[in-house]
């Protein structure tokens, strides 16, 4: 039986906008306070940044079934972009008002598949560290009891004007 699933988000250009206007740390907040439109691929995902510290993001994702693969498992790639985004955010956290960052290497371990009966998994990250030029986080996504499921490390480049 075929399914549709309709995803709505907000113009994302604006959002960048003001995103180099603010310090990492206080735009990730205005994120999570609702001041500030997720971007159109977290709405996709069905993920959600819910914490934020110096050097520290957490994101949490419920498996759903429009993110499984051919075989009956959410796709590998859905904990990598998160991973990914965790690890990003966490970076960015530690940055001033116009810097940005993007990722340039990410390595992420399976520890165990995931199904619709995972239940809710929080992508934690946390920074290594963070340099003029480069910067390296590492994240574990777990489910409620703790339980690893992937866990992955990214190198960031810093953009400065």
């Amino acid at each position: 039986m075929d399914r549709t699933r309709t995803v709505t988000w907000h113009d994302p250009l604006p959002i960048a906008e003001k995103a180099r206007t603010m310090r990492g740390l206080d735009f990730l907040q205005a994120m999570i306070d609702g001041e500030i439109p997720r971007p159109p691929f977290a709405y996709l995902l069905g993920m959600t940044l819910v914490e934020v510290a110096p050097g520290r993001a957490v994101f949490t994702v419920t498996p759903a079934e429009f993110l499984y693969n051919p075989i009956g498992l959410v796709h590998g790639g859905v904990a990598m972009t998160i991973l990914d985004s965790a690890t990003g955010c966490a970076v960015q956290t530690m940055l001033e008002a116009g810097v940005g960052y993007t990722t340039v290497s990410g390595n992420t371990n399976f520890i165990r598949p995931i199904t619709l009966d995972t239940g809710l998994l929080r992508a934690e990250a946390q920074t290594i560290n963070v340099g003029r030029r480069i910067a390296t986080a590492e994240g574990r996504m777990v489910d409620a009891a703790g339980k690893l499921y992937a866990h992955g490390v990214s190198t960031c480049a810093i953009l400065t004007p």
